[in-house]
């Protein structure tokens, strides 16, 4: 997962006999664009047509469809740009530049307590990046890469005009669910086309991803440029048993809970099950992941793996006295972080990280409560999602006419209420102030009945009235999060200055260490920031058996069953004799993806498109924590598969032509 201002070419040339150089570089970046709310597409056209995956619309496509018109089942194709429906809340941000600031960064914590480096270093950041947004039209994001090693400024253009233009039906973009998921062979159409617009008109773009009709041969090199969401490949020994004690098994257990919650609740209605459709695959792709997760981290050979690099990288460290002296007592700084995590951790989830009050309500009645207070303070001393680069996207979201079901909130809080009584107890103080002598799901009810920040417009006027406006409002879910943000703020300070300062201090002084014996022969850790990786169009080995990196559009029909997940939409069922049905659908390759690299271009050595990244296969979860090239796959829709279903399918002339198809 290659930074672009760090990719190693002379890698590529001598694996895959392929010259990549910084033009070729510079136009993927250009190309790729980032799904703010943690997906990837790539410009498909110069009039701002992006390509990505249908799962990374469904909160698009969710909001735009009601009880008359569900697009989840009908599928969405505008003819022309004035059928194209604005996704609300949605942004589409594109690199344009970068800038090193490490030195800056550094020097400005060095020889500071962890307190004070902490606070320093996030003051520095809000200020540097609201300089460069101040001299220059672009928006400007600090990025920490090697857990602080290095820090980069991001500088983007941003559209927050972005609309559908093509989604199949979740049938076939989805079609296996759950049980194909994170597997292969596999048979999806996990594509969406959107378009970004800039004042009102299409936007037009100068740098976009021709596409290859044929794709990639087997044994081909491929690229992925994307942005992956985070990996912890460079964390220390400690970190990855405390995720597989704590993180990994509470995250199982809350939302396979709240899975069956959702399970029974669509059942009660049509409308109840339109709104849970795409958010239960969400919920069971993600307990997916952390079940496979945990079985990783319980691999007695990778973990001993990890604990050798470590103690030889630590052995290195020793042995060189000036090393030792400003990096050795590192691991152990983590590992007291981490004991007073454990003691704050519950109360830290649940109420200052609202897992005990869920829900869009509660969520616009934080940022009310908390924004209103932070704008107040000058830029430097806010908290960072409060900075003033970060406002722009915090009211676009608190804005956007985004729908509320009330259903699903309630079903949503009433659960959270119930854990949060359940983890911290029925006499915990929150707990009492919260609940007093309503039941979880009586306080629910009422909550939402009575809110009114369903409104974009009574959110707005709040905003802008500021805390004088908040603090008066009798909005009951405002005065619930007003209630409980004393707390909130206690645990987050001690959350910042014993957990937070600690672990920043120390995982930069264990990157130095890792600079300094190893140089910068090992990439960073994703943190959603744009990386390109390299690989090949290939199979593997699964159980003594070869695995054909390819499917082809026919064996769709072979494995259909008429019953969710394995159920066609009609349009499929109505075209079956039309299709070219040796035409490839799906395939997969050693390219190195997580999560975020969803909807993420792949591309030849050419520059051009041959594919789009929608999963990885069971092996791929484990990327979490190491790549193991033998086995870790990327799976993607071929473009040959995108290009025949868009042709005789859904009758996509239109987009067609709009296309570079070479």
């Amino acid at each position: 997962m290659w930074t672009v201002h760090d990719f190693p070419s002379g890698r590529v040339k001598e694996s895959h006999d392929v010259d990549i150089g910084q033009e070729w570089l510079e136009r993927v970046q250009k190309s790729t664009v980032r799904l703010d709310g943690g997906c990837t597409g790539s410009f498909a056209s110069p009039e701002g047509l992006v390509l990505t995956n249908n799962h990374c619309v469904w909160g698009c496509i969710r909001n735009l469809s009601s009880d008359e018109e569900n697009l989840s089942e009908t599928g969405f194709l505008a003819i022309e740009p004035k059928e194209e429906r604005q996704c609300p809340g949605m942004r589409i941000s594109v690199l344009r530049d970068y800038e090193n600031i490490t030195a800056k960064v550094h020097a400005a914590t060095d020889g500071k307590t962890e307190s004070d480096a902490n606070q320093e270093r996030k003051a520095l950041l809000s200020r540097l990046e609201k300089e460069c947004e101040d001299s220059s039209d672009l928006r400007c994001e600090s990025v920490s890469l090697y857990h602080g090693g290095e820090y980069y400024l991001y500088k983007y253009h941003r559209y927050d005009d972005v609309r559908l233009v093509f989604a199949p039906e979740l049938p076939i973009a989805a079609f296996g669910g759950d049980p194909d998921n994170f597997n292969f062979p596999r048979w999806n159409l996990d594509m969406s086309l959107l378009r970004v617009y800039d004042n009102g008109q299409p936007t037009e773009v100068s740098h976009f991803l021709p596409w290859r009709a044929g794709g990639a041969e087997q044994s081909e090199a491929v690229f992925v440029s994307g942005h992956p969401g985070r990996t912890n490949r460079l964390l220390t020994v400690a970190e990855l048993e405390s995720r597989r004690s704590d993180y990994l098994p509470e995250q199982l257990i809350y939302y396979s809970e709240f899975r069956g919650r959702m399970l029974e609740w669509a059942r009660t209605s049509d409308a109840a099950a339109r709104q849970v459709q795409q958010r239960i695959l969400g919920y069971e792709n993600g307990i997916k992941v952390w079940r496979n997760q945990l079985r990783s981290l319980a691999d007695p050979v990778q973990m001993e793996r990890k604990r050798r690099e470590q103690a030889e990288l630590r052995a290195a460290v020793m042995a060189q006295p000036e090393l030792a002296a400003a990096y050795g007592e590192a691991w152990e700084t983590v590992e007291r972080a981490l004991d007073t995590w454990f003691t704050i951790k519950d109360e830290y989830r649940f109420i200052e990280d609202r897992r005990g009050f869920s829900g869009s309500l509660t969520g616009f009645a934080r940022t009310l409560v908390r924004g209103t207070v932070e704008r107040e303070i000058p830029n430097e001393e806010r908290l960072r999602a409060y900075r003033d680069t970060a406002l722009p996207r915090v009211e676009q979201r608190l804005f956007a006419e985004t729908p509320v079901d009330s259903g699903f909130e309630v079903l949503g809080l009433a659960f959270s209420l119930d854990k949060l009584r359940e983890t911290l107890g029925p006499d915990h103080p929150v707990v009492k102030t919260v609940l007093g002598n309503e039941s979880p799901r009586a306080l629910a009810e009422r909550l939402v009945r009575d809110s009114r920040l369903s409104d974009p417009m009574i959110r707005k006027s709040l905003w802008e009235g500021g805390t004088e406006a908040v603090a008066s409002s009798d909005d009951p879910v405002i005065e619930l999060m007003r209630a409980i943000e004393p707390r909130a703020r206690e645990l987050r300070a001690r959350y910042d200055n014993e957990v937070e300062a600690p672990m920043s201090k120390a995982n930069e002084q264990i990157a130095k260490a890792r600079f300094a014996i190893l140089g910068k022969t090992v990439y960073p850790d994703a943190t959603f920031s744009l990386r390109v990786t390299y690989g090949a169009v290939e199979g593997w080995i699964e159980k003594g058996e070869p695995v054909y990196p390819f499917t082809t559009m026919g064996s769709t029909f072979d494995r259909a069953t008429g019953e969710d997940p394995f159920r066609l939409p009609a349009s499929w069922l109505k075209s079956r004799e039309k299709l070219n049905t040796d035409t490839r659908y799906n395939f997969s390759s050693t390219t190195d993806i997580i999560g975020g690299n969803s909807g993420s271009p792949v591309i030849n050595a050419a520059g051009e498109l041959v594919g789009l990244a929608f999963d990885g296969n069971i092996h791929s979860i484990a990327g979490s924590y190491w790549f193991d090239p033998k086995v870790n796959r990327t799976v993607s829709v071929h473009v040959d598969g995108m290009l025949e279903a868009m042709k005789t399918i859904y009758g996509a002339d239109t987009l067609l032509e709009e296309l570079e198809i070479r």
